[in-house]
């Protein structure tokens, strides 16, 4: 995503996008320093896994500037990576993907189909990241209703932003991944329509916006994701990325919160780093098909 992408989207718009443009517009202070390489915790049910990834994440996040939270679950092998799991960072667009799930828990408590515009807000808000169709949900929704889906949801970490400013919600990792696991396997809270219709448009996000934890993915697996990146005068640039990976053997969700970057590229190329070891190390099997070439915008 090229910084004109980012001003265009942030450009006028309705009371949380304008929220996001003011926030955005703040010049940063002074770049902060390379953060100590952390501890990444991880266990597996596969031998020598969980010191692999372990190892090879904290390698990929050493020397960088980014204050990194991941959460990793891999199905299939019992295999789960946590770093700063539970540290609240503001979700920029990455909470869309938490309007649609409240959207379509809602339609069903309601025993309605969604109308053609809201399909119309719901495709062009996760496909394009379009903010005006966010604040449309996001006002129609209400408070009330986007904090009942996140109780129902077990994600109990996850704070709405106040005052209709949808990217300035707090969220976790954990939660990101409880998210995920709820579109990726059947439960009472989503239908699996309706977990089909929000996969099946983050596996259709446009392609400048496919960066991030697909990076090094296996081309065997289908990739499902919802990107967000906000600059504020504190912690300089946000820059997340949550992805499911299903199909074919593959049964995995990933997800990389950042911040303290100096500039959008600075926490691409974080996750983007952090998302190739777990890809490699998962699908040892695939090594020769991982795709390391997705482009850093």
């Amino acid at each position: 995503m090229t910084a004109s992408h980012v001003s265009r989207r942030a450009g006028p718009a309705p009371a949380a996008a304008l929220a996001v443009t003011v926030l955005a517009a703040v010049a940063l202070g002074a770049a902060p320093a390379a953060a100590a390489t952390p501890a990444v915790s991880c266990a597996s049910g596969r031998s020598g896994l969980a010191a692999r990834l372990s190892k090879d994440i904290t390698a990929a996040l050493g020397g960088r500037g980014s204050t990194t939270a991941l959460a990793l679950h891999d199905r299939t092998t019992g295999t789960t990576c946590t770093l700063r799991s539970t540290s609240a960072y503001d979700s920029a667009s990455v909470v869309k993907a938490t309007v649609l799930a409240a959207l379509l828990r809602d339609s069903a408590t309601h025993h309605r189909h969604l109308t053609r515009r809201e399909t119309d807000l719901s495709t062009a808000m996760i496909t394009k990241s379009d903010n005006n169709a966010t604040t449309s949900l996001w006002k129609q929704l209400g408070a009330t209703r986007i904090k009942a889906f996140l109780k129902t949801a077990g994600m109990t970490h996850t704070t709405p932003g106040s005052g209709g400013y949808w990217g300035l919600t707090r969220i976790t990792a954990q939660d990101e991944q409880r998210l995920l696991a709820l579109l990726t396997a059947a439960n009472p809270v989503l239908s699996d329509r309706a977990r089909a219709y929000e996969l099946g448009l983050m596996g259709k996000v446009v392609p400048s916006q496919r960066w991030g934890t697909p990076a090094g993915a296996p081309a065997s697996a289908t990739v499902q994701l919802k990107n967000g990146w906000l600059r504020r005068s504190t912690h300089g640039w946000r820059v997340h990325s949550i992805g499911a990976f299903t199909g074919r053997g593959h049964d995995y969700a990933l997800s990389v919160l950042t911040q303290d970057n100096r500039t959008m590229n600075d926490g691409v190329h974080t996750i983007q780093a952090v998302a190739r070891a777990v890809h490699k190390d998962l699908n040892a099997r695939y090594a020769s098909h991982l795709d390391a070439a997705v482009p850093s915008r």
